[in-house]
């Protein structure tokens, strides 16, 4: 094939699509163009289908290879290692606006790989992968109901920004937005804002929804031109009306009454009953006859039957699973301070999920490194999640954090990001960690909450407290009911899961993810504004326990002395090779921090250790001062005089005629080595030498 290729102007950048020279045994493979940033994304899938899954089986990989940034990799090794955060959260933003247009019953595994080959700073390498994804896909001749398009939108002055140099929010920008979506309809949000409205966030994704479809015109015109034919795979089974009217009468009434049970652990104890006593009666057979149906079609048929039933019990308006209306919050229950030694904690429950957060304060040295692709940078807000298998009363692998971990880890991070004093403001680095220790519900929200409320605890001044919410839809043809704070059935039988934390303001966060075609512009105005009062109710509670930072930190959090001094001083604050700052380290237990211009920071854990630290510094930078009188040490004597230490690393003069009123025949008779004395500066000559007297103090 020879090279085709593809382009259009797609805000400040021109976008650039080309097959047909590069990766030709993928099943598509595309570079895209956009400003320079340059990435290659192929997709393969294997031949054969996967039999006995029940899923689409696709992963999607995203890396970054330092060349394309013109950098070496650090590390023994110097090659690339490990996925980054980054990576693997691009990963997962690939990944979630493609997997919902594959058709059900596909399971050829199947896998798509974006490789940044080139980069400008100014353009991040999402837009660009999430454009060739699409493109690689409308390629490959698989069932892909796309192509979709994706923008990257931001917000300043009232106005919608295209694909936005600044990737973060920051002074250029008030919003950081990822929109991906088809023609006709957003299927994912991503997003990070400065306390915005409801009708600003909606705007923002309805703008990016309009500016792609350029995009995605363009990628039909590439796949009409060179897409492989259509491939061929067996399609899912139609349901065995009568299996599923078997199981109906099996089950219904007792799924039914399954789903009436608010208590989690109860309600599924319930199910699995229902569903093994609809097994063993459905796959039995008659002697020597093979079973009427497998357990998987049986089971497959009951997850059916579930769905219908919860669904069209909240359609028709009836109570949700626990009894709640659409638009209730669960119970919610607050407490700060609840681990004695940490700097601040919080355990936030919101019915049957809970987080346990934990703020540590630490220096600015603390702040992590990111070696990002383009160049090394420190974030001082760090915020960790976990989510060990005990929190849904399971067994399982304890390990490093998983791909959806860090996703939701950085979904609470966002929601805080917007309140998060600067280091200038507030000089500490922050790490907090989320432990679910319950779940069934949104769990990254909770952690938002949770974490709003452990800063507090700790004395970060953050601008405002934070909540979150998570939404949920339920559509069936033009009738819909979305629903407020869903649990984990509601998320698993629902068509959409939507996510928005912030302030009372504004929202900081939204995610969206879609499981269906898509949504109206009414259905997302009707979450956005219901999650609001959700969000509300959600802070209203947490207000009620702790509504602003604490005064005083915790006696076990660290402090943090500043002071400025002379930069021509710092070398005597360091002494030689380091033996000066070595020393107060040592014994003071306090750790500093000197920069080029002079800032010292003193840190520490006792306050007592850090002010002495405090003083000795002081010391050694301070000027003597003629007329003052200081306490010093004999250093040394001599013939003519006592040599005496006044301040670290100064010394002056006591001539023997001003040791004492009387005369002094010799100045051992008055003065010993390491005596401490009084004594007055009379004089600091041009040369800095310094004469000292102590008949002078009498």
């Amino acid at each position: 094939m020879s090279l085709i290729r593809k382009e259009f102007q797609y805000g400040e950048h021109k976008v650039v699509l080309e097959t047909g020279e590069i990766a030709r045994q993928a099943d598509g493979a595309v570079m895209v163009n956009m400003g320079d940033t340059v990435v290659l994304v192929t997709v393969v899938a294997s031949k054969k289908a996967q039999e006995g899954r029940d899923f689409f089986p696709l992963t999607v990989d995203y890396q970054e290879k330092t060349y394309a940034a013109g950098r070496i990799p650090g590390g023994f090794f110097r090659r690339e290692g490990r996925p980054s955060e980054k990576e693997v959260l691009t990963g997962r933003l690939i990944d979630r606006p493609l997997r919902p247009l594959f058709p059900k019953g596909f399971t050829h595994e199947t896998q798509v790989i974006a490789t940044v080959k080139s980069l400008n700073p100014q353009v991040d390498p999402e837009i660009p992968a999430l454009l060739g994804a699409s493109a690689a896909l409308a390629l490959s001749g698989l069932p892909f109901q796309g192509p979709i398009g994706a923008a990257r939108v931001g917000y300043k002055d009232g106005q919608y920004l295209l694909n936005p140099a600044s990737t973060g929010l920051s002074a250029y920008t008030d919003l950081n937005l990822v929109v991906a979506g088809t023609e006709h309809a957003v299927l994912m949000v991503e997003s990070e804002a400065r306390e915005l409205s409801e009708e600003v966030m909606l705007g923002a994704v309805l703008f990016g929804h309009e500016q792609m479809q350029v995009a995605i015109r363009c990628i039909r015109e590439l796949g009409a031109e060179a897409g492989k034919p259509p491939m061929a795979y067996t399609s899912a089974t139609t349901a065995d009306e009568r299996l599923a009217e078997a199981v109906a009468g099996t089950a219904e009434a007792g799924l039914g009454e399954a789903y009436t049970i608010a208590d989690k652990l109860a309600r599924y104890n319930r199910i699995d009953e229902v569903a093994a006593a609809t097994v063993a009666q459905l796959g039995a057979s008659a002697a020597g006859e093979p079973p009427r149906w497998s357990e998987g079609q049986v089971l497959e048929a009951l997850e059916a039957l579930k769905k219908r039933i919860v669904r069209s019990r909240i359609i028709a308006g009836q109570p949700r699973i626990d009894g709640r209306d659409h638009r209730t919050v669960r119970p919610i229950s607050v407490r700060t301070g609840v681990l004695p030694r940490t700097h601040g904690s919080a355990l936030f429950t919101r019915g049957e999920t809970q987080a346990l957060v934990v703020t540590t304060l630490g220096t600015e040295r603390d702040s992590q490194i990111i070696d990002a692709l383009e160049g090394e940078r420190r974030e001082h807000f760090m915020l960790h999640y976990n989510f060990p298998p005990f929190c849904v009363g399971e067994v399982g692998r304890v390990g490093s954090p998983k791909r959806r971990e860090i996703g939701h880890g950085r979904l609470a991070k966002r929601g805080l990001l917007a309140v998060i004093p600067s280091i200038v403001e507030f000089p500490y680095s922050v790490r907090v960690v989320s432990e679910i220790t319950e779940s069934n519900g949104s769990s990254s929200m909770a952690s938002v909450c949770g974490t709003s409320l452990s800063l507090m605890d700790a004395g970060v001044p953050v601008k405002a407290p934070v909540a979150g919410v998570a939404m949920g839809l339920i559509k069936e043809g033009d009738r819909f009911a979305v629903l407020t704070d869903i649990m984990g059935d509601e998320d698993h039988l629902g068509d959409m899961d939507f996510k928005v934390a912030g302030t009372a303001q504004g929202i900081n966060a939204l995610q969206m993810d879609i499981k269906i075609d898509g949504i109206t512009r009414e259905i997302m105005e009707t979450a956005l504004a219901q999650a609001r009062e959700g969000r509300l109710h959600i802070l209203a509670e947490m207000n009620k326990v702790l509504a602003a930072p604490r005064a005083e930190m915790s006696e076990h959090a660290p402090r943090i002395i500043e002071i400025r001094i002379d930069p021509e001083k710092i070398r005597d604050v360091i002494g030689k090779g380091g033996a000066t700052i070595r020393a107060i380290t040592e014994e003071t237990g306090a750790t500093v921090d000197i920069t080029d211009d002079g800032a010292v920071k003193i840190f520490s854990v006792d306050m007592k250790a850090g002010e002495e630290a405090r003083r000795r510094i002081e010391l050694i930078t301070a000027d003597v001062e003629v007329g003052k009188v200081y306490q010093g040490r004999v250093a040394r004597l001599m013939d003519f005089g006592a040599f005496v230490t006044i301040l670290p690393g100064k010394d002056g003069l006591v001539h023997i005629s001003q040791i004492s009123e009387e005369r002094v025949q010799k100045v051992s008779d008055k003065l010993s080595e390491g005596d401490i004395i009084k004594v007055k500066v009379l004089e600091v000559d041009k040369q800095g030498r310094i004469r000292l007297s102590m008949k002078a103090v009498e």
